[in-house]
Formats: structure tokens, sequence, C-alpha cells
């Protein structure tokens, strides 16, 4: 091809036809660590056809690109690990929500978790882990039950939508579209604090899988010192901030991380400083209990609402994601609150120019739903020991 309908067709703007394979390495090195190496001595366009294979088409077997000759086909199945990250188990809820569970690391064996949501108006959502385990030990999170164990890397986190991904855009026949739309990290561990490689994978999430930046949003418990960071890197992606309590006594007991990072007042000034820097708004989290009592609720929803006022976080600069708890094992007795008790959260919000929404609960039965990301099958890690060993050992 010409560089002319090279920069049509691929979006390059490339001065030669070994630029073309050299970006081509580089975005094929995001799913396949030793595969830029195999097809270091290929021609440009034998690069791009992989690269089609693999993005466009959802094609990652090797044996099924049959635009690539025999012998090249045989090299890359023989020299070329299809993944560096290990399916374990599957599940899949009535609603339609997929559960995956991955084992990774040779040396240090892990297991995380990942979650696709499909929805009937056309979204596909993965929510990711970027790390196995989490230190925050927020009381009512499966995740931060378990302790920390890993940071993931950027290809780690990549894979996990990238694979979700591929599958999607196999299933041609879906009336509810092709890949992946939408991304959160929103599973297992606290994404700002394995911060380089969140980054990176948000990267490569937006060149790679062409997921738009505000299409992408990072959860945080409230690690302020990367917050503004994060709005630096990426300015257009969301920022949600775990916040489920509006008073610091409350909020450390949920939160362990909240006194650590200096209360309320803290994660409220840089909340509000994230805002005036990148213009975008700042959605809080918050898992709502079952309360007897409809005052209990509309008087948190009070609260939440002078907090967020005292510092000007209302009207386009936040939003509330209202999330009725879900059952974890190492929080139980609490059940998610009714519809009426939402209801009557919501409306109270808006009685401070606070807009709310309320999460639809997905994939509950398979423990798929926000807050239960936490894997029981460390039994099937071989031999070199549990995550927990291994931590414990080192």
């Amino acid at each position: 091809l010409s560089e002319r309908k090279m920069r049509l067709r691929y979006g390059l703007f490339v001065s030669s036809t070994a630029t073309v394979r050299r970006k081509e390495l580089c975005a094929l090195r995001a799913v396949y660590g030793d595969l830029s190496e195999a097809l270091e001595g290929e021609k440009g366009y034998r690069v791009r056809q992989v690269r089609d294979w693999i993005y466009e088409r959802g094609i990652t077997n090797f044996d099924e690109m049959t635009n690539l000759p025999l012998a090249l086909r045989q090299k890359l199945a023989r020299d070329v690990p299809e993944f560096a990250l290990e399916l374990l188990e599957e599940r899949v809820s009535v609603d339609g929500t997929v559960k995956r569970a991955y084992r990774g690391g040779s040396s240090s064996a892990f297991v995380i978790e990942s979650v696709l949501m499909r929805y009937d108006d056309g979204r596909n959502t993965a929510c990711l882990s970027s790390q196995a385990g989490c230190a925050m030990g927020c009381v009512f999170c499966a995740t931060g039950q378990m302790g920390f164990q890993k940071q993931l890397s950027a290809l780690e986190i990549f894979e996990q939508a990238c694979r979700f991904d591929a599958e999607l855009k196999k299933q041609d026949t879906d009336s509810r579209g092709g890949g992946l739309n939408r991304v959160v990290m929103m599973g297992m561990g606290e994404p700002l604090l394995n911060f380089d490689a969140v980054s990176e994978a948000i990267d490569r999430i937006q060149s790679d899988l062409g997921i738009g930046a505000r299409r992408i949003t990072v959860s945080t418990v409230g690690v302020v010192p990367n917050i503004l960071k994060f709005g630096e890197r990426h300015p257009q992606c969301n920022l949600a901030i775990s916040l489920h309590a509006a008073n610091d006594q409350e909020r450390s007991k949920l939160l362990p991380a909240n006194q650590r990072y200096g209360g309320l007042d803290v994660l409220m000034e840089t909340a509000r400083d994230y805002w005036r820097m990148t213009n975008r708004q700042v959605t809080f989290e918050w898992a709502l209990p079952h309360h007897d009592d409809v005052n209990d609720v509309t008087r948190k929803a009070t609260e939440l609402g002078l907090l967020l006022g005292r510092y000007g976080l209302y009207g386009p600069a936040s939003h509330v994601n209202v999330i009725p708890l879900n059952p974890t094992k190492g929080f139980k007795g609490v059940a998610p609150a009714s519809e009426a008790n939402v209801r009557a959260f919501v409306d109270t919000l808006a009685s401070h120019e606070i807009s709310a929404t309320i999460r639809l609960r997905r994939g509950i039965d398979i423990d798929a739903g926000c807050g239960q990301l936490a894997t029981d099958l460390l039994h099937l890690v071989d031999d070199a020991g549990t995550p927990q060993q291994q931590l414990e050992s080192s």
C-alpha cells in the first residue's frame, strides 16, 4: 500500500513501511509478549494481517488466520504463547453476566476475576481487576477481605479486556452488537495504587480496542496523591470515588483507608480540584444497606448532600451512583436497601441539586456484583503454592 492509503486505512501518520511495522508490532505486544519478536523479520503487511485478525475479527488462534502462510502459522503456534492469563473457570448468571477466574504468574501464581456485562441497549461493559487481592480492607468488599497479593502488569490488565473484546467480535450473529465498548476499573484491587500499569492499560484499551476515554471509568477508594495525577494523565476518562459515608467516623469504619489519606476534608478538596482541572463530573459511589426506618435513609442522604454542597460538588460537578448493598461472605446479615428506601435516598439528593442513578444489580447469583469479586479457586493453582502461601514465605 502507498503511504497515503496506509494513512487512510489505518489512521497512521507514518514516513515509511518500517515505521508502520514498528507501530503494528508495538500494538501486538499488548496481547502477545513474544509475538513481536516472532514477526520481527516479516513484511509489514503480514504484521498488519495478524493485527487485523486479533483486533478486527476477534481471532486469536493462529491456525484460523487463513491468509497467513502455513509455515508462519506453524511458527507462531510453536513459538508464541496465546495468552498470559490461564482461564480457570467461567460462570454465567441468569441475567447473562459472565464472570471469569484467571490464573497468572509463573514464579508467583495468583488468581483474579473479571466480569462482562451485556445490556439490551448495546452496551458491552468489562469490569477489570488491577490487582490480585486488595490492601484497602473495605469491610463490605469481598476483595478487601482477601488481603493484598500482587500488582497486575499492564498486559495482565489489558488482556482481560482484549479477550472479552475478541470473543464478542466473533459473535457476529448477536443482535446486541460487536465488541467491547465500555470498561470500568472496578474489579479486584485499588487502581490508583497500581497507577503506571493501569495507565498503560488504559492507553492500550483506547489505541488497540478503539474504546474512547469517556467510556472508561476508574474507581478509587480515595487515594488522594494520585487523583490529580490521574486527571492530568487521563483528563477525559471518568473518575468514580467509593464514598459510602459522609462523616469520618462512619467512613473510617467502613473504609480503613479513609484516615490514611487524610479523611473526608482532604478527599473532598481533591475531588473539587479534579473537577476544576478537568471539567469532568466526579461520580461518588454509595452502597446502601437496608434500613427499617426511611428517616435513617433521608438523614444519610441529607448529610451527603450537605457534604458535597460544602465543597461545591453539586449540579454538573458530581453524580451519585447508588448501589443496593450486595452480600459477601465476610459481611453477612446486611440486606440491600429496599426499592422505596433507594428512591427516598435519590429524591433527597435531588433536593440538594445532586443527580443520582441506581446501579443495576447484575450477576448477583454468581457473586459478580459490586463488591463481590473474590476468588475461592486458589485450590486450582498448581503445586508451586497458593498466592497467600508465597506472600507469607517471601
